[in-house]
């Protein structure tokens, strides 16, 4: 690559939306993704060829489109017949197709909170989401990670185009946003991209504030949330599990967590900068909401001199721990019946509580006294809640101002070509271990073999077994002797297949190995007559089928 067109694609990349999105545009049957803004990752090299942008059409083959149609509905038997109309030579496509990791979602750098709202699931929900998802006709995994900044549907595909669609529809049903408005915002990133992306997020280089160390407790959470879920299966499992182990080698082998900040640090900022200079800050600061964003924001608070912050909440206890950590700082805990009262009394108004409605209505900050010109005359409302806490036409009175998680970019901002040099340090040991998941997820593919072959020989070697004890002497046959011929069978069984096992296995650390045993994978199918990914897939196909028709 040119070192000048690379260059600007790889900072351009990290300084603002995500350049490896393919946005969802279009309408109709079979859906086409159109690259916005910068080039994503596997289109650098039209990049250089002087092409602005990217078209990648997804085609509609009419037979398999038929076939689908009927998979989703109807009789067992014109289901059936669907099924066999996957094995023309118009679907073959389709049923060799290899299943496919795959990302759709929106960002804080896609879409406003407005639409992030109505997309975002409580963490109480996900295990809820992962069944409806995997209960897709083309989806056989599902993951979901949701924050104020993200939501991000993680899925394994059988037919990665086919499935997206589904995913889709799913998002627009459960938000009751139209697919057409939905595709103005979603980003679609498959395996390699796909998982480069979620290394990206738990590293903190996808945040809106660069090195951010709250996102991987969220990766994590989402692992925690998945163990034990029906549809939380081994690729998403492994990709979810191998994002932690990436954003904890970021941030201990490289400087980008050294003066990151997070969402609640850069809401304090944003607060700071939007009221006159005081040292110490002199503003009477209310926090709504004692969760780990509320916690921060109080901890910020300490640090930039305030001494003083009412904080309400549910209960006090979670207040309680937080004034026993933070002693530089004068906390006082009110429940939330007198939150207006607090509300009055406070020139800055902080909500960070997970409250699916909102807490501050119109009518209700209309009703508040005006604050002091010392403070700028204006009350703040910082809402750091996905959804909103803060109703969005209190920003009409004219005795408030209101800042959501989107306006925190004035202060990202400020350091941007920082986050663009630390981020660089990260995206070597990102590229490395993105090899490393794939290779793991390429070997894989021999596991079905291997289970297949050793089932096809343990076949034979029990026929041959009772024909061999019938003839020695049948019933009346000693235990002892029976034992011992059995674990002669066993032997010869592993023996033989000892060498086309060791075949089969890799680490998938060099290319050539790999191949290599994809090639004797390939091969021992053929010569075993064992089951091919086309009949593993049909399976799985029939498999949806028949769940639909109970």
């Amino acid at each position: 690559m040119a070192s000048g067109a690379g260059g600007f694609a790889a900072a351009a990349s990290l300084a603002g939306a995500k350049a490896e999105s393919f946005f969802l545009k279009g309408s109709g049957c079979a859906p086409s993704f159109v690259g916005q803004g910068l080039i994503a990752r596997n289109r650098r090299r039209s990049f250089e060829r002087g092409s602005a942008s990217f078209r990648c059409e997804i085609g509609s083959d009419l037979s398999v489109e038929s076939a689908t149609a009927e998979l989703g509905g109807g009789s067992r038997a014109s289901s059936l017949s669907a099924l066999e109309m996957l094995k023309s030579s118009a679907a073959d496509r389709y049923t060799k197709e290899r299943s496919s990791i795959a990302v759709v979602g929106l960002s804080v750098h896609t879409a406003p909170v407005e639409m992030r709202e109505k997309l975002a699931i409580p963490e109480a929900e996900w295990p809820r989401a992962i069944g409806e998802l995997c209960g897709l006709n083309h989806i056989e995994e599902a993951a979901v990670l949701s924050t104020c900044n993200r939501m991000e549907i993680y899925v394994v595909a059988l037919s990665w185009h086919r499935g997206i669609r589904e995913v889709t529809e799913w998002m627009s049903k459960k938000s009751g946003i139209p697919v057409s408005e939905l595709r103005e915002h979603l980003f679609l990133l498959r395996d390699k991209d796909a998982t480069q992306h979620v290394f990206e997020v738990s590293a903190g280089l996808d945040s809106l504030v660069l090195g951010e160390g709250q996102i991987l407790a969220q990766v994590k959470q989402v692992v925690k949330v998945g163990e034990g879920v029906v549809g939380f299966g081994r690729n998403i499992s492994g990709l979810f599990k191998h994002a932690i182990t990436v954003g904890k080698r970021v941030r201990s082998e490289t400087n980008i967590a050294s003066g990151a900040v997070s969402v609640s640090s850069a809401a304090v900022e944003l607060a700071l900068m939007k009221l006159p200079k005081m040292d110490p800050p002199s503003a009477r600061m209310l926090v709504i909401g004692a969760g780990k964003m509320g916690k921060l924001v109080i901890k910020h608070l300490a640090s930039k001199g305030c001494t003083r912050v009412v904080v309400v909440n549910r209960s006090e206890s979670r207040v309680d721990a937080i004034r026993e950590e933070l002693k530089d700082i004068e906390i006082i805990y009110k429940p939330f019946t007198e939150m207006l009262a607090c509300a009055a009394e406070a020139d800055v108004v902080f909500t960070s509580t997970a409250s699916e409605t909102p807490l501050f209505m119109k009518e209700h900050v209309e009703a508040l006294p005006r604050v002091s010109q010392e403070v700028g005359g204006l009350r703040l409302f910082v809402d750091i809640s996905v959804p909103r806490n803060v109703e969005s036409c209190v920003s009409e009175v004219e005795s408030a101002r209101v800042y959501n998680v989107d306006n925190l970019k004035e202060v990202v901002e400020a350091n941007k070509e920082d986050r663009i040099r630390k981020a660089m340090e990260a995206q070597s040991i990102i590229m490395e271990e993105s090899r490393d998941f794939e290779a793991w997820r390429d070997s894989l593919e021999t596991v079905p073999t291997i289970k297949n072959l050793r089932a096809f020989a343990e076949r034979i070697r029990l026929s041959e077994l009772e024909k061999c004890c019938q003839k020695i002497g049948g019933e009346e046959m000693p235990k002892k002797t029976r034992k011992a011929v059995d674990d002669l069978s066993r032997g010869i069984v592993n023996k033989l297949l000892h060498g086309p096992m060791q075949h089969l296995r890799c680490d998938g650390s060099d290319g050539r190995t790999l191949d290599e045993t994809l090639e004797n994978m390939h091969a021992l199918n053929r010569m075993f007559s064992l089951e091919t990914d086309k009949s593993v897939l049909e399976k799985k196909v029939k498999a949806k089928v028949d769940k639909t028709q109970k």
